[in-house]
């Protein structure tokens, strides 16, 4: 057996007499068990009472202040200062009554140093990965590092009090932020911090890193989400659980998708009576100045969709930790209405950046370096948050999670290390060509690099019936048209392609802020896919639509009815549907405005 003495300090605010300092040998002795104990008494006038203990990196508290201290820590943990004020001396008498015959055990460390964020503690043995860190300034922030005898510290909070040689507590907590229905229409950070200037959010707390649903839980992807977008509903279908990635150049529209995919929701979430029925978003901005996200909210405002929707923000002033956080919290929020039989979808704005915030940090916590300057583990960086997303079997209250991150491409590159890193984890991508845009094609999805992998399994009957041959005709279209540019003379097969494919891609045209039905999707694209507006000038198939869609409301508003709840026409309606479209177009063309 070891002769080595485990050295104990005593602090106490009076000097004790020898009888009590034996008294307190004895006790320590018994905690600790090893007979080599020797303790060193002196003297703390800041514990205004009691007695505090050391040993190795264990604090034995018994202090007033101590005590104090650990009722402000719950105090903030629980948002006491966001209480009634008239309940407060109620819940701290609680709180003080339920400490008062405690002795606070806690391990407690020591800030070594403090660069860029990232705090070198030593001590705190027994802490553990991706737990809350406490400093004695206030500040707080999470163990990523943890080395044979230090930990690193990631600061969430309060970086400009650390000091060093600061006492550092454990929490044995991980981080949560609140989930509910109380946090729709409101805009916070990843803490759940408010930042609309209104009412702490109260809520279910949940930790915001959680496993993803096993596969038995889960269900095949079988309903679609409607987006209002008809490049999107027709040729790349997304579903409820599904994870379909948005790619594509800086100021290519990528947000103006995720606005008009939210928007579309509006006028069947407010007809839903049951919570079930409905669609709830939630958008993570990540690394996003805060005007732009400051605009995003009003302009969910201005079209009265805000009430279903959360908005969570890591701006690019906040920390690289804060931004390593956000799209966690997101999912986190999104998995409540999940698992309570409720349907959400999560855009995450977008991960391109969340990855430079992990290196960033990466660098700092000195990880070894991977392919172009990013750690190894960004992969599974993105992989464990998408695979969330999930529809989930009726056993398991069927509710979903459907997944839409954005990754921003340098000069269209998808062969970039995070593009193919995110492509590979998702279920496809919509694909935003820089040249479609500058063309002015908006929306600018390039159908020959976008795909679904689930398909027409997540579609109306409708659409998937007239929409089939769609992206193959568009495809052939780009190709034949890249040709015809050097050709003088061209077949009539060849002009007959080219000019179903120019019509094609006008149908397609959509202006922001403005989701469609999905009757003003499909009748105009049936009319299309047909042949019918073969007779129109390409100048003016857009005027032709807007009147189809007005004319087709006021005659037939059965089908508005019919599409929407069953997504698809009788045999006997798709007649009346080609005879309505035959006579419109022929009445259009005798019209002045079809003059080219």
């Amino acid at each position: 057996m070891s002769s080595k003495k485990t050295q104990v300090i005593v602090e106490s605010v009076f000097e004790l007499t020898e009888s009590q300092q034996e008294l307190v040998a004895q006790k320590i002795k018994k905690i600790l068990f090893p007979k080599n104990v020797s303790c060193y008494f002196c003297l703390n006038p800041e514990l205004k009472g009691g007695l505090r203990v050391h040993f190795g990196s264990v604090i034995l508290d018994d202090s007033v202040i101590g005590k104090w201290r650990m009722v402000r820590r719950q105090a903030d943990q629980e948002k006491l200062n966001d209480i009634q004020l008239k309940h407060i001396p109620q819940h701290l008498l609680k709180t003080l009554s339920d400490w008062r015959e405690k002795t606070v055990f806690s391990e407690v460390g020591h800030v070594k140093s403090i660069q860029d964020g990232v705090a070198h503690i030593k001590g705190l043995p027994s802490v553990q990965s991706n737990e809350k860190i406490l400093f004695e300034s206030g500040a707080y922030g999470i163990a990523l590092n943890l080395n044979e005898d230090s930990v690193d510290v990631c600061l969430i909070e309060g970086t400009e009090r650390v000091k060093e040689e600061e006492a550092v507590y454990r929490t044995n907590e991980v981080l949560t932020i609140p989930t509910g229905l109380s946090v729709l229409g409101r805009v916070f950070n990843p803490l759940g911090q408010p930042l609309d200037n209104k009412e702490i959010i109260l809520g279910e707390d949940r930790p915001i890193q959680q496993k993803a649903p096993s596969i038995i839980s889960r269900s095949p992807v079988r309903h679609s989400v409607h987006t209002g977008i008809t490049g999107i509903d027709a040729l790349i279908p997304i579903g409820r659980g599904q994870r379909e990635l948005i790619v594509g150049d800086r100021q290519t529209g990528k947000t103006s998708l995720i606005l008009d995919t939210i928007l579309a929701q509006k006028e069947h979430n407010h007809k839903s009576k049951s919570l079930s029925e409905k669609l709830f978003c939630i958008y993570v901005a990540i690394g996003q100045k805060q005007s732009s996200v400051r605009h995003f909210m009003q302009e969910l405002k201005k079209f009265d969709a805000l009430d279903y929707t959360c908005i969570v923000s890591a701006s690019a002033s906040d920390s690289a930790c804060l931004q390593y956080l956000a799209p966690y919290a997101g999912s986190t929020i999104a998995e409540y209405f999940r698992d309570h039989g409720m349907h959400a979808i999560v855009f995450y704005d977008d991960l391109s950046k969340h990855a430079v915030a992990y290196r960033e940090m990466s660098l700092l916590l000195k990880r070894p370096a991977g392919r172009e300057a990013y750690p190894g583990d960004v992969f599974y960086l993105h992989s464990r948050l998408l695979e969330r997303a999930a529809q989930l079997d009726g056993v398991y209250g069927g509710g979903s999670l459907t997944a839409i991150p954005v990754i921003e491409t340098q000069e269209g590159d998808l062969s970039a290390y995070i593009p193919t890193n995110v492509i590979s984890i998702t279920d496809g991508q919509i694909y935003l060509d820089n040249d479609l845009f500058n063309q002015n094609i908006k929306p600018a999805i390039n159908v020959g690099l976008s795909v679904s992998r689930v398909g027409s399994a997540a579609q109306s009957a409708f659409m998937k019936r007239i929409a089939g041959s769609l992206k193959l005709e568009l495809a052939q279209y780009r190709e034949v048209l890249s040709f015809s540019q050097l050709a003088s003379d061209l077949d009539s097969s060849t002009r007959q392609m080219l000019d179903r494919g120019a019509r094609l891609t006008e149908l397609l045209k959509q202006p922001n802020n403005a989701p469609l039905s999905l009757a003003h999707e499909a009748i105009p694209l049936f009319a299309g896919i047909r042949g019918y507006l073969d007779e129109i000038p390409v100048n003016k198939v857009n005027s032709f639509v807007v009147h189809l869609r007005k004319k087709s409301d006021r005659i037939h508003p059965e089908w508005q009815k019919q599409l929407d709840e069953i997504g698809d026409l009788s045999g006997e309606e798709l007649i009346q549907l080609e005879r309505f479209i035959l006579q419109e177009v022929a009445q259009f063309q005798k019209e002045k405005t079809c003059v080219p």
